[in-house]
């Protein structure tokens, strides 16, 4: 018997701070040179076999162009459902203020996707004879393939207003997935479904050492709905001789899914940050509201610019 079944691509809790996943036009979005970031996903531990997903991301800027590369890796289930996906992403900035308060930024996504399952972890009735599972037995199952390959087209657009770096909004739009790649490893077609996602994020000082940055995210793709609301406080710690420090705290919820704390503290160019969900749907008899745990790290570089040393040349009788 053969079951057709639907998925979704991998979703982060902290989706700030994944942002050439969440949107291309993000690429070379940040104050700095070059910016690294490292995500850990680990979740369902206590249901069954746990998903992990990791990933890493590096990306620049060059004048008003950005680019960047993601690579990310995620393993689900018994059947160790394994996704490789690496991904280049490129952006343009445009000024639509001269004193550049209001940008607009449009980016693209071209991803390389690998699929693998190992179709031996799994079970299957004819393995059942009635009384105890006999792992021997036939599975009467004809596997045509296990693994899949192909490419995946996207496109993104944000738009920012700022006052200063302490009071900001920016809000984007983007769509991956495009060209619905076909993901079956059957010789039946199975398009994946294109991801839509809509992303809004202020900034607002409070005072000399507190901001509020409240955050939403809202994801299509398919049958599939997700919303995040929620935000974050930052804290700025007294500092010496220039020492850029900063703690984070939030509260999110993701609709019928879970709530999840956050807390993260900036160090100079590094941020770490790390969040836990609690599951609140109706797999909580099985979970007891444990879901997953996450954590980003991200470190942006500066590149040294010797200023300039223009010399002049004195005439002699001076």
């Amino acid at each position: 018997m053969r079951s057709i079944c639907f998925s979704q691509d991998i979703h982060w809790s902290q989706f700030n701070d994944n942002q050439l996943f969440q949107n291309p036009a993000n690429a070379g979005h940040f104050d700095g040179d070059y910016r690294f970031i490292a995500n850990y996903r680990d979740q369902w531990r206590s249901v069954t076999v746990p998903f992990s997903t990791i990933s890493g991301s590096v990306d620049a800027r060059w004048k008003s162009l950005g680019y960047g590369l993601l690579f990310f890796h995620d393993v689900a289930g018994d059947g160790k459902f394994r996704t490789v996906e690496l991904q280049f992403n490129a952006s343009n900035q445009f000024k639509l203020t001269k004193d550049s308060s209001n940008l607009l930024r449009l980016g693209v996504n071209f991803g390389l996707n690998h699929r693998q399952i190992n179709w031996n972890n799994l079970y299957f009735d004819s393995q059942y004879n009635g009384y105890i599972f006999d792992p021997s037995a036939p599975t009467f199952e004809n596997f045509q393939s296990d693994k899949k390959s192909n490419y995946s087209l996207g496109l993104g657009a944000l738009y920012e207003w700022r006052k200063h770096k302490r009071f900001s909004v920016i809000s984007g739009f983007s769509a991956f997935n495009l060209n619905q790649p076909n993901h079956g490893f059957y010789s039946q077609e199975i398009k994946r479904d294109v991801r839509y996602s809509l992303f809004s994020k202020g900034t607002f000082q409070l005072n000399r050492q507190w901001d509020i940055i409240p955050s939403m995210q809202l994801s299509f793709q398919g049958v599939y709905r997700e919303l995040i609301l929620g935000g974050s406080a930052k804290y700025y710690l007294p500092s010496k001789l220039g020492d850029y420090k900063a703690l984070h705290g939030g509260l999110w919820f993701r609709n019928s899914d879970a709530a999840y704390l956050t807390l993260g503290m900036d160090y100079q160019q590094l941020f770490v940050g790390i969040s836990y969900d609690i599951n609140v749907s109706k797999l909580v008899p099985a979970s007891n509201l444990r879901g997953g745990f996450e954590i980003a790290i991200r470190y942006i570089i500066n590149a040294f610019k010797p200023k300039k040393i223009i010399h002049r040349v004195c005439p002699d009788f001076i």
